[in-house]
């Protein structure tokens, strides 16, 4: 049995034109170095994880345009649309201190620095300067935390807990 831990670069959530190319909305930092010519990534379907190897891939309007090596045909990638793309745990890098991986983020607890708490990380969005963190809180509206020393205090993905300093006008 395959032991291996996946985690969840993207969704290929169309085709694009006639020779095999997917559309895929990423959801990772390093988009640029998963999907590099021969690259490997795992498409992930009913029967497990299944290898890909990458030939190329592009931006095109915000989402990316890939191609798997051997495919050069939209029939053969049509039952791929709906699948989520993989890397696996051996391909991830270490990162530097105060780095993290979208997968140690999501589903955090985000707390005051009282210790109150404010909810959990569903969702991250990236705006150019700097991440942002969607917070699902327990009432009311989600809470957008921009991911920056001045409010984002400690994380601790051990015990999926983010401390955050509340600053004026931020849970508003």
């Amino acid at each position: 049995m395959d032991k291996t831990n996946y985690f969840k670069i993207g969704t290929i959530v169309n085709t694009h034109g006639i020779r095999g190319e997917l559309k895929v909305k990423a959801i990772t930092d390093f988009a640029e170095e998963r999907f590099a010519k021969g690259a490997v990534i795992y498409r992930k379907d009913n029967s497990g994880y299944i290898k890909e190897n990458m030939e190329k891939a592009r931006m095109h309007k915000g989402m990316w345009l890939i191609t798997f090596a051997g495919v050069t045909n939209i029939n053969d990638v049509e039952p791929f649309k709906g699948q989520d793309l993989f890397v696996s745990e051996e391909d991830r890098d270490d990162l530097e201190d105060g780095e993290y991986y979208y997968s140690e983020i999501i589903g955090c607890e985000v707390q005051d620095e009282e210790g109150e708490v404010i909810g959990t990380v569903k969702e991250i969005m990236e705006t150019g300067a700097n991440d942002v963190w969607i917070v699902k809180r327990a009432s009311g509206k989600d809470a957008l935390i921009p991911v920056i020393p001045d409010v984002v205090k400690d994380v601790n993905v051990e015990k999926q807990t983010i401390v955050i300093d509340v600053l004026e006008g931020l849970l508003d």
